[in-house]
């Protein structure tokens, strides 16, 4: 028997929005939180570990696989009122389905990079809805995982859900100094590349892109920062027609991705 919270200002409740909002709340805590029926089916299925579970009446039995599924897994479960899912949703149609997870204990594949392996690295991406996508690319053609310089908290919820929960699953590695992590494994003999919207940089489709590789997708507004640049063997840009100057930067890396991937 769930027990039932009707209240806004109920503690659970109030942990739960400041992990929506606060990176330093996630941080502090050790715990995301997510919403919706598919992404926190998905957290069952992908082993993560599940504090706190909340649900609407409504939401328990139209959803109600997922559900059982989902109680099973959580250490506690709540059932909770339509009033108090209109507080905790980030959505416009809320589906009443909220978790809090423990955020991901990482194994080896999150620490190391592999010589012969392909990664983009994010250098300041600040849009969520952008870092879900690039991981919900990579995760499906095959990336060997993501490398993380500054910018969005990957357990953003609007990142994790823009992901479909490809940030559960696919490796990623965070680094505080992204010149040094590039200038390293450029030394052991991986391709170190910029993806940059300038037409003297060698083009995706030429570049040579066997074996190890590392490439580098810059901030939304400011692109790839010089240090970066600088520490990258090559430029790579992507040929565009048109009076288009630039790509939004999961398109772009969508497009280097794809080129990246098809030499495996």
């Amino acid at each position: 028997m769930m027990e039932k919270i009707t209240s806004r200002s109920n503690e659970k409740i109030k942990l739960a929005v400041s992990l929506k909002t606060d990176a330093k709340e996630r941080k502090k805590n050790g715990l995301f939180f997510i919403e919706g029926a598919r992404l926190c089916h998905d957290a069952v299925l992908s082993g993560i570990n599940i504090k706190y579970f909340f649900v609407t009446e409504k939401a328990s039995m139209k959803y109600s696989a997922e559900t059982a599924a989902i109680t099973d897994a959580a250490e506690r479960g709540y059932l909770i009122s339509e009033d108090v899912s209109r507080r905790l949703s980030d959505t416009v149609m809320p589906q009443g389905i909220f978790c809090l997870c423990e955020t991901i204990d990482k194994n080896e594949s999150c620490y190391t990079i592999y010589n012969n392996g392909k990664y983009i690295a994010l250098d300041n991406i600040q849009n969520p809805d952008n870092l879900g996508a690039i991981a919900r690319a990579a995760e499906a053609l095959g990336v060997s995982g993501l490398i993380i310089y500054d910018g969005c908290d990957i357990y953003n919820p609007k990142a994790l859900r823009a992901s479909m929960g490809s940030l559960f699953r696919i490796p990623v590695i965070k680094t505080d100094d992204l010149p040094l992590l590039l200038r390293e494994y450029g030394g052991k003999g991986m391709l170190t590349a910029a993806s940059v919207p300038d037409e003297s940089a060698v083009k995706i489709t030429d570049a040579e892109l066997r074996g190890g590789v590392i490439c580098v997708i810059g901030n939304e507004g400011a692109g790839i920062s010089e240090s970066v640049k600088d520490a990258c063997k090559i430029k790579v840009t992507i040929p565009m027609k048109g009076r288009a100057e630039s790509l939004n930067a999961a398109t772009a890396a969508a497009v280097l991705i794809w080129e990246m991937m098809k030499y495996d």
